[in-house]
Order: C-alpha cells, then structure tokens, then sequence
C-alpha cells in the first residue's frame, strides 16, 4: 500500500477543533485521515508549528514550498510526490489513492425517505 504524508500549516491541534473558529474542512480531513488509517492504511502528519525540520528534511516540500509559499499549505505527499496542494484530501482521494474502496454517499442514506421516495 502506498504511503501518504501531510504536511500542515501551523496548527495547534490536528483536528481543528482548537479555540473559537472551528475549521470543518479540517474536522473533515481529520476524519478521512482517521479512516484511511482505521483501513490500515499509512499516513503522516506533520505541523509546521511543532515539526518545522520535517518539512526542511523532505527535498519535495521544501522545494514546493520555497516555489510557492506557506499559503500552499497543506500539502500532500503520496509516496514522497506532491499530489495535492493548497487544500486537505477528501476521502474519495484518500481511498483512490491508496486502492482502498470508499463508502457511497448513500451509503449511510437511511431505509426510508432517501432520494426523496419513501417507502
């Protein structure tokens, strides 16, 4: 399975639920991150705050970075190639990515009342 690295802006917390302004698109990733991994998937997080000599340490992101900026950020790596830049994953691409088959949006849709016809 391949292996995928996010490289965060500087955070406090990784979740996002940090102090008043909730960031969902955070919240979001944080989920798809966490499925991803509970699919038994390999994914590394690192926090410009806490782990700056990471993103020094990695050729690509330093590199990506000194092109482009910190407003870039985050950015994925998917075995050590940038992928995606400027926003976090959504789970479909987690699961494309990493071969894994993600549930439907329907998935979770419910017996009764979804699509708007109810039984």
């Amino acid at each position: 399975m391949s292996a995928i690295q996010i490289f965060d802006p500087a955070l406090c917390c990784s979740s996002g639920v940090c102090g008043q302004d909730v960031d969902a698109n955070l919240v979001q990733a944080a989920a798809g991150i966490d499925w991803a991994k509970s699919q038994g998937a390999q994914v590394e997080r690192f926090n410009l705050a806490q782990q700056p000599m990471a993103f020094a340490q990695n050729a690509a992101v330093r590199g990506f970075l000194e092109r482009s900026g910190q407003e870039t950020l985050p950015i994925t790596l998917l075995d050590g190639e940038v992928v995606l830049a400027g926003r976090y994953p959504s789970r479909q691409q987690l699961g494309q990515w990493l071969k894994i088959a993600t549930p439907s949006a329907n998935a979770n849709a419910g017996s009764c009342c979804s699509g708007g016809k109810c039984c």
